[in-house]
């Protein structure tokens, strides 16, 4: 059985070497069959100091065995010469990365590996998931449902609206929203469910003690106190480009659905979509006018085949979650209404319904029905669009 702190030691020390990526790091262990005998495997090759760490550049020249050439070769086929150079030149660090995994918690970090009861289900099912996750604050909890909210940084005030009245009503409903804490959409939506106090995720590009972008600060603490920040790459680790790309499949990873506001033909946000779409996960994209920059990226994804979300019940009728918003604003108003106001109140949804429906599904008269709508219209409890269509109120978009 597999000494799990010995573990989080090999891959915490791996984590440091940039060439090594979570695929590599995981065929290590199946092939060793454990971080620690993979270690224990390497320290042999240095035991009697058949060479040094620097004399590398004469491989070629060594009769032994004990070589980076034959460590390639015979037990890590699967690894390039620049990966086993690279880890053989990092061995000397190991008690310094010990030493820094043990001091993580004194800055309120933690290194969450694999084999953890607290890491996340989800990411387990993607082929390329991290080994190892650097957090602050907490995980998304595996037994809820998640949705990821992605889009343009450079939104609009519309896009920004939405994803934040997208992300408050699915978060009120106990939806968990996972982002990526980026200017425009990715903000928007944390805002949103922070707003609802329910606790949202951001998977950063860079160590989870670095808030990028800077303006995010006041959302970043919010965050690492009532949900939380992750991170693949550790402390101090810098937002790099290369670095995004690569957090996107574990937003996608983390969510059962992803839903993208607004965004560009070629963009960040159709990269996590598509991560998404071969992790599995339902994508759902708002609409936009088509003459509109920001909305290419998500009238593609509909026209590819994406779910087409006007309202956050879209989300939730897949999520088989019940909006409970309804409940909250008018369970205790609804019992003090009279019976057919009930009747008429009860076969309503959010999606409107014409009048005409609503007076067979009641059996009652035309002129009957439009006077109570009118009462229940007047009272909060509905709303009415063109055409008599009437549908049950949500104030999801009330203070946007």
């Amino acid at each position: 059985m597999e000494d799990r702190e010995k573990e989080r030691e090999v891959l915490y020390w791996l984590s440091k070497i940039s060439v090594l990526g979570a695929v590599s790091i995981r065929k290590i262990r199946e092939h060793f069959g454990t971080l620690e005998a993979f270690y224990e495997q390497l320290e042999n090759l240095f035991e009697g100091n058949f060479y040094s760490v620097g004399d590398f550049n004469n491989i070629e020249e060594k009769s032994t065995k004990r070589t980076e050439k034959v460590f390639l070769e015979q037990e890590c086929p699967f690894l390039t010469q620049r990966q086993i150079q690279a880890i053989f030149s990092h061995r000397p660090n190991y008690e310094a990365c010990r030493k820094e995994l043990g001091e993580l918690g004194e800055k309120g970090m933690r290194f969450v590996i694999w084999v953890d009861e607290e890491y996340p289900e989800r990411l387990r099912e993607i082929y390329d998931y991290p080994m190892g996750l650097f957090v602050r604050g907490k995980l998304p909890d595996s037994g809820c449902p998640s949705v990821a909210v992605v889009g343009a940084r450079g939104c609009t005030e519309y896009g920004e609206q939405l994803a934040k009245g997208f992300a408050r009503a699915l978060a009120e409903n106990g939806v968990q929203i996972i982002s990526g804490l980026a200017a425009g959409i990715d903000g928007a939506a944390h805002r949103g469910a922070l707003e609802a106090k329910m606790p949202t995720f951001g998977v950063l590009g860079c160590g989870v003690n670095i808030c990028y972008p800077s303006e995010h600060f006041r959302i970043y603490e919010e965050m690492g106190r009532s949900g939380g920040i992750l991170s693949e790459f550790g402390p101090d680790t810098p937002p790099r480009a290369a670095n995004f790309p690569m957090r996107n499949r574990i937003i996608s990873g983390l969510a059962d659905a992803i839903v993208v506001v607004e965004a560009r033909a070629k963009s960040g946000s159709l990269i996590t979509a598509d991560l998404g779409m071969e992790q599995g996960r339902e994508i759902f994209a708002l609409p936009g006018r088509v003459t509109d920059h920001l909305s290419e990226g998500c009238n593609h994804l509909i026209q590819q085949g994406a779910h087409l979300a006007v309202s956050p019940e879209d989300v939730l009728e897949y999520l088989g979650v019940k909006y409970r918003k309804k409940l909250i604003i008018h369970e205790k108003n609804v019992n003090g209404l009279a019976k057919k106001e009930k009747l008429v109140y009860s076969c309503l949804d959010f999606k409107p319904k014409h009048l005409d429906q609503i007076a067979a599904q009641t059996g009652l008269g035309i002129s009957d029905c439009m006077g109570i709508l009118l009462e229940l219209e007047l009272g909060g409890y509905v709303f009415r669009s063109a055409n008599h269509y009437y549908g049950k109120k949500s104030d999801m978009w009330e203070n946007g």
